[in-house]
């Protein structure tokens, strides 16, 4: 890929723009930061940015759910992995915003608040368009490098990743720079079989990529779990009654279309552990009942799965299989993980979730790649162009043409 980097500017009393995804899992009972990987994963670039000033950007949460919250404690911690004092500011591009960044002295690290806060970084744009929203025409002019160094939000076109770039010289942060350099390397090596293992909430990303991973030879078997597993679960009508999830009926024919085109391939989970009045009871998916609250895989599930684990060539595996921040429901999670970790294959394991479990379980040596990038990820491992990559290119071209 033919992008610039760091080493191709001169930074020295720049003022920087640096989108990145500290984008954390929140605890749902206290609101607060339960994993810091993605905070931790800026340090790099914002040291590399000693010489500048530096406004940092990020998103957190989706509008409506519980981890749709300020920055304030992404600054706290920020600051304390720093060892240097972060201004925060509780706008993203009002006149605070604006008159915070224009006083800032080289070395100064600015954090803005939630970018998803401004109503146009919740939509999906074209570059032109992206560059012509408030967002930009704000803010554009006050920079003189647009840094983006957000992998696990590549597949987005929102306003702060491809509009911003579109007008303004731009480059690859140190994070976005050795990802591709891997992930490159990676896939040059991989061989089959390909085992892909999928979980988590975000079932439209989910459904878009697994066509796509089984046709590029991705994806020769496919393990099902957390809400994408129950989805595929009640097109197979073994679970018998509805999810209430938005889009369910759109997102259960998909399923059931996938089933019929490639048999073969997936798999759902036999057994589950669900919540009855806190504790885990593991029974039949068949004799699952309305108002039963899935929680995690149960044991047989987790016995089959690793058995085809260990048999892989590559393992890819995104999105937990359950709520593993609670002790009774992380047995499936902590389990998979570990046979990843133990199997002979190329190991690839994604987002921010299981990252922060890897860590947890101490497991992080035992894995050839791990990034916190989620759908970003499996779009890239498909062989599609991600929004955010393609703009970094077109910068590129943009720069050298001057």
């Amino acid at each position: 890929m033919d992008i610039l980097t760091l080493a191709d500017f001169d930074l020295k009393g720049k003022t920087v723009l640096l989108r990145v995804d500290m984008n954390c899992p929140i605890d749902p009972k206290t609101g607060e930061i339960s994993g810091t990987k993605r905070i931790e994963e800026t340090i790099e670039t914002i040291n590399a940015l000693k010489d500048s000033k530096v406004v940092v950007a990020s998103h957190q949460g989706r509008v409506g759910n519980k981890d749709y919250i300020g920055m304030e404690q992404h600054a706290k911690i920020l600051e304390k992995l720093l060892g240097k004092k972060i201004i925060y500011v509780e706008d993203v591009m009002g006149s605070l915003a604006q008159s915070e960044i224009k006083k800032m002295k080289n070395g100064d690290i600015l954090l803005l608040d939630n970018l998803r806060f401004c109503a146009e970084e919740n939509y999906e744009f074209t570059p032109d368009d992206a560059a012509s929203t408030i967002m930009v025409k704000r803010l554009g002019h006050l920079f003189d490098l647009c840094v983006l160094d957000c992998f696990p939000s590549a597949h987005r076109s929102h306003p702060s990743l491809v509009g911003f770039a579109n007008i303004i010289p731009a480059c690859a942060g140190k994070v976005v720079e050795r990802e591709v350099r891997k992930l490159e390397e990676i896939l040059t090596v991989a061989k089959a079989p390909h085992v892909v293992v999928l979980g988590g909430s975000k079932v439209a990303d989910r459904l878009e990529a697994i066509k796509m991973l089984i046709k590029r030879g991705r994806a020769d078997q496919i393990l099902l779990t957390g809400l994408i597993g129950n989805v595929f679960m009640r097109a197979q009508a073994r679970i018998k009654y509805p999810l209430g999830i938005k889009g369910e009926d759109d997102a259960v024919s998909k399923a059931h279309a996938l089933l019929g085109e490639y048999p073969d391939v997936f798999n759902t989970p036999v057994d589950v552990a669900i919540n009855k009045d806190g504790q885990r009871t593991e029974l039949d998916v068949r004799l699952l009942n309305k108002g039963d609250q899935i929680y995690d895989i149960g044991q047989k599930t987790i016995e089959h799965y690793s058995r085809i684990i260990a048999s892989a060539g590559t393992v890819f595996i995104s999105g937990p299989p359950g709520f593993f921040e609670m002790e009774n429901f992380s047995i499936g999670t902590k389990s998979l993980l570990e046979s990843v970790a133990n199997s002979m294959a190329t190991t690839i394991v994604s987002g921010g979730h299981l990252t922060s479990a890897l860590k947890k379980y101490g497991l992080v040596e035992k894995i050839t790649h791990i990034s916190t990038a989620g759908g970003a990820l499996v779009l890239y491992l498909t062989g599609e162009k991600l929004p955010m990559i393609q703009m970094l290119e077109k910068a590129a071209m943009r720069t050298r043409v001057k």
